[in-house]
């Protein structure tokens, strides 16, 4: 069964296995180690009685259960059913949105006890310093791996995981120097408010923060927002380096989890369906190798449909004498003709931009001609087997040789 299949495809689904296998692989370590420090610090929360320790511990807590469900939700977001033929890719965006009302409901829980009279001044050891500065480092670390990770396997999830633990880190060394302060004393309090409060209040305005980006991510893709204008733009790119893509009708693209989803409209120099399919698999094919997480790709292509003649004729001066030379014509007519009835509809001369370069200079003038979108290229010398032939044959380009002295001669001669 496998022989059936390419090789580039066999690699790209090996690898899509083992890459899904990593971050599932990394959320299980970010459950690993969310539940480890809310059993810490909820130790530390009842030992101290510092309001901001339970701040974090709650913070931690939920962070947990959310890691729980993001490895769920990645376990199930890749399987395919009948009822969810495209997959169930989208699953870590709920998990995003549902992380973040949760962190919401967390940041309101705080917030309420931070505004209620405390009961008694915490009590901070050396241990309960040194075992938060711990926890804070433990963070730190695992964040950083998260991002990487994310971005090295695009998933949001990971990313949103990654930059969750940052936020953490922040509000940690907020709890770590409010516990600090008070160990040595400092004790200040400002219309009731005291320290500690103060950094319950911080670690609400760190949670609001990191819960709202998350909501507001997830909820883009949910919504079926367009992929982002860099990534539409390089596939943009892609698609234009194609000599045979005459024009973009359309082009769109969505994100499902950490995967991509592509849909374009193509016009093509060509009227055989044969070669417009081969076409489409080359520019899917170009797409797929240089974005990574492409999980569907479909490219419509349309004939053009012509109406209008447009003319490439090199000329050996601003009279119109058409040059006997190709790539050292130092003029270029560039005519539109309408087929209907043979109507000169627009007529100018453009200079040759390639007369000065020294080697291949015959290719340089096709590619330039191809860009200007031009149908039949009229030329008295024979280019057969040689460079801009094959430009020409690869775009489309229909290669005439007319042994005419005049342009008037030329566009007389193709418009009968």
């Amino acid at each position: 069964m496998n022989s059936e299949i390419p090789t580039d495809q066999r690699s790209h689904i090996v690898s899509r296995t083992e890459e899904t296998k990593q971050i599932q692989r990394v959320a299980l370590y970010a459950f690993l180690l969310n539940l480890g420090l809310a059993g810490l610090k909820t130790a530390l929360a009842y030992l101290s009685g510092s309001l901001a320790v339970i701040a974090s511990a709650v913070d931690s807590a939920t962070d947990s259960v959310a890691s729980l469900a993001v490895l769920c939700g990645l376990k199930l977001s890749t399987r395919k059913s009948h009822t969810f033929p495209y997959g169930l890719y989208k699953i870590e965006n709920v998990i995003s949105v549902i992380v973040a009302i949760s962190i919401f409901f967390a940041g309101f829980e705080i917030a309420r006890k931070a505004l209620s009279p405390a009961e008694k001044p915490p009590a901070i050891t050396p241990w309960i310093i040194a075992l938060l500065l711990a926890g804070t480092l433990m963070t730190f670390l695992f964040g950083q791996y998260a991002i990487s990770m994310g971005k090295q396997t695009e998933s949001p999830t990971l990313i949103a995981e990654g930059r969750h633990r940052q936020v953490d880190v922040l509000s940690s060394i907020v709890v770590l120097l409010a516990v600090v302060l008070h160990y040595f004393g400092l004790n200040a309090s400002f219309f009731g408010i005291t320290i500690d409060d103060v950094a319950a209040g911080l670690v609400v305005v760190f949670i609001a923060r990191a819960g709202w980006q998350l909501l507001s991510d997830g909820m883009r893709v949910l919504l079926d927002a367009s992929m982002s204008p860099e990534a539409l733009g390089q596939v943009k790119q892609i698609i234009e380096a194609e000599p045979m893509v005459r024009e973009i009708r359309s082009l769109t693209g969505r994100n499902a989890g950490r995967f991509r989803f592509m849909e374009a409209t193509l016009v093509l120099r060509t009227d055989d369906l044969n070669k417009a399919h081969r076409i489409s698999e080359q520019i899917e094919a170009k797409i797929r190798k240089q974005l990574p997480n492409v999980e569907h790709v479909v490219i419509h292509y349309e004939p053009r449909v012509r109406n209008y003649l447009h003319i490439a004729v090199p000329l050996a001066d601003n009279t119109g004498k058409v040059s006997s030379h190709f790539g050292e014509a130092p003029y270029f007519a560039l005519v539109r003709l309408r087929l209907a009835d043979g109507h000169i509809e627009r007529q100018e001369m453009i200079a040759n931009p390639h007369t000065k370069v020294s080697r291949g200079k015959g290719i340089l003038v096709a590619e330039w001609l191809v860009k200007q979108n031009v149908d039949v290229v009229a030329v008295k010398e024979d280019l057969r087997k040689k460079g801009p032939a094959y430009v020409f044959a690869d775009a489309g380009v229909e290669l005439q040789a007319l042994p005419v002295g005049q342009l008037s001669e030329v566009i007389a001669s193709l418009g009968r």
